[in-house]
């Protein structure tokens, strides 16, 4: 239904005559940005030289996002576009081929070494396309992150030469944030007594323990659509708990954290939230939180679980 609703939106735009408009003004950068981590990114390079917004709005569910006119007009006059390129933004890839040209594009999934989404511990077997499935949470990992954020940079450079002094400045402040974070992750990762971590929820982190050494047990894969666990996914999850005498359950943000009370209500576990960065609440987004703040509030709630 998104593709056809894409191709209806398209088609709209195009009886109406709708081009690009940013020659009919006088020229301000504008960057277009699907998701959080993509304009946390973008936010950072550009330390306000130029006009940013992002199309999945704060608090909003990620993957039932359907694009509107308004958003489609956005990235035909963008001059740089960052996506992140995973299966939920195949929509993209409709709207980019009509348009004419003009918008830089930045896939930040390129850039990095994409990882084949896996059946945790825990999680059931989900219908299977017979295609490899590629892990989209790319971000959750801030070695990653470093990644994406020189992909980004060149590419607000290459749109605005004329300030890439300025971006390049803002973009090697902020890698030093993300390798600070890195090597937080990396002594704690290091320094703990257990290495396992549980979901009652999703679970998007699958670089995150990759790049630091961990393991999981989770209910559901990261961009499932299922939302009731079996019985033998909560037995599963259950035993891992009390077994490895695991202290913590994690949930996410903007989850309603029913499962992972139950697995605290049958084990004795405490929920925390761990934060991955895929949207922000409005109070969140409004406050100016960034992806380097909320990961920093990740640091307490992962020494907490791993200890």
């Amino acid at each position: 239904m998104k593709k056809y609703l894409v191709l209806l939106l398209i088609l709209c735009l195009a009886l109406a005559g709708c081009g690009r408009q940013s020659a009919q003004k006088e020229h301000t950068l504008s960057v277009v940005c699907t998701i959080f981590p993509c304009y946390d990114l973008a936010r950072a390079v550009l330390g306000g030289e130029g006009e940013i917004s992002m199309l999945i709005s704060p608090g909003s569910e990620v993957h039932t996002y359907d694009p509107t006119p308004s958003d489609l007009l956005k990235i035909q006059n963008a001059d740089v576009f960052v996506m992140i390129g995973g299966e939920s933004e195949e929509w993209v890839n409709t709207i980019l081929s009509s348009l004419p040209g003009g918008v830089r594009v930045a896939r930040l999934m390129d850039c990095v070494d994409a990882l084949q989404e896996e059946l945790g511990e825990g999680m059931e077997e989900e219908e299977e396309s017979g295609e490899a499935e590629w892990d989209e949470h790319i971000w959750t990992s801030p070695r990653n992150m470093r990644k994406m954020l020189s992909m980004v940079t060149d590419a607000l450079c290459e749109a605005a030469p004329e300030k890439a002094e300025v971006f390049r400045k803002n973009a090697g402040e902020y890698d030093g944030q993300l390798a600070k974070l890195d090597q937080d992750f990396s002594d704690i990762a290091a320094s703990a007594q257990r290495k396992k971590l549980v979901f009652g929820d999703r679970f998007p982190f699958l670089y995150f323990v990759r790049a630091y050494g961990l393991s999981y047990a989770a209910a559901f894969p990261g961009c499932s659509s299922a939302s009731e666990p079996s019985v033998s996914t909560v037995a599963a999850l259950v035993s891992a708990i009390k077994e490895e005498d695991i202290p913590v359950v994690f949930q996410l943000e903007l989850s309603s954290g029913r499962l992972a009370r139950t697995l605290a209500d049958e084990t004795g576990a405490k929920v925390l939230t761990l934060h991955s960065c895929h949207n922000v609440t409005l109070d969140e987004f409004q406050s100016g939180e960034t992806y380097v703040s909320l990961m920093q509030k990740n640091l307490q709630s992962l020494t907490e679980a791993l200890n």
